[in-house]
């Protein structure tokens, strides 16, 4: 095992032979009716995926545990189902197996979990233990993205009464602008030509500030952030200001961190710039 069970650590690594080795990720899955049966398959796969991404490598399979509410039926399972696997082919991501049940009592939001692998050569995976001091902090898109997207969709009048239509439209549209992989592979692209990028950590519960603050830990760094640099985004200030929370500790995935040395920090955002990636 290189990469064990680390707080702030997005992914484990074993060890396989002939260079190469075997990154894993785990995360809840979510069947949340309220929000849509596409939209909690999105947050399962994708979630899972940006963990993933933080390797600079995308998954190749997925495992998925399913503890359904005793009450679903079999047409809501089969719609549910089919867009996880719609999600995980656009990803190219084999699904090899799990478990399916329903069980009586069961009613969180929380419906099972699952765990995505990838191949990789041993010494071009990244992770979140990789900061080095003296490193600078990259972060892509901007903050409070997934949880503007979900109030605006879970609240839509009470936010185009207090915030206007315009805003909750955006904010809404915001949902399917939570997925890091592309940053992710985009910088372990660039990784894989350099030394320059240390370690990357997709924002989540905790927001921003809480996602700098795990991949110091786990890196051993202390870290200087200013925060006035930190891109917040109208519409997610907007929205989170109605609610009384602050964006930059606000559950934000889409978003990446990512280290790197200070020589290479250039060539990164206009490699980023390249992508069409904000950051």
């Amino acid at each position: 095992v290189i990469v064990g069970p680390g707080y702030g650590v997005d992914v484990s690594v074993i060890h396989i032979g002939n260079g190469m080795a075997m990154a894993l990720t785990s995360d809840p899955l979510s069947w949340i009716p309220t929000l849509g049966l596409q939209e909690s398959a999105w947050l399962s796969v994708q979630l899972m995926a940006n963990d993933m991404a933080t390797t600079g490598f995308g998954p190749l399979y997925a495992q998925f545990v399913l503890n359904l509410p005793a009450h679903v039926t079999t047409g809501d399972f089969e719609k549910y189902w089919l867009h996880m696997h719609e999600f995980c082919k656009k990803l190219d991501i084999s699904i090899t197996g799990g478990h399916t049940g329903k069980f009586e009592g069961q009613n969180s939001t929380v419906a099972g979990g699952g765990t995505m692998i990838t191949l990789a050569p041993a010494e071009q995976i990244l992770t979140s233990k990789g900061a080095q001091p003296g490193d600078l902090l990259i972060m892509t898109k901007e903050c409070a993205l997934l949880s503007a997207a979900i109030l605006a969709l879970s609240f839509p009048e009470t936010i185009r009464n207090v915030c206007g239509k315009d805003v909750q439209e955006r904010a809404a549209e915001l949902f399917y602008e939570a997925s890091a992989v592309e940053a992710g592979l985009a910088a372990g692209q660039l990784a894989r030509h350099s030394l320059g990028i240390t370690a990357m950590h997709d924002v989540t519960e905790g927001g921003v500030l809480g996602a700098i603050y795990e991949l110091a830990q786990a890196s051993g760094c202390g870290v200087w952030v200013e925060g006035h640099k930190i891109p917040e985004g109208e519409v997610q200030q907007s929205v989170c200001r109605y609610f009384g929370i602050n964006p930059q500790y606000s559950v934000g995935a889409g978003s990446m961190i990512i280290t790197v040395h200070p020589e290479y920090a250039s060539l990164l955002l206009e490699h980023f710039k390249i992508k069409k990636i904000k950051a």
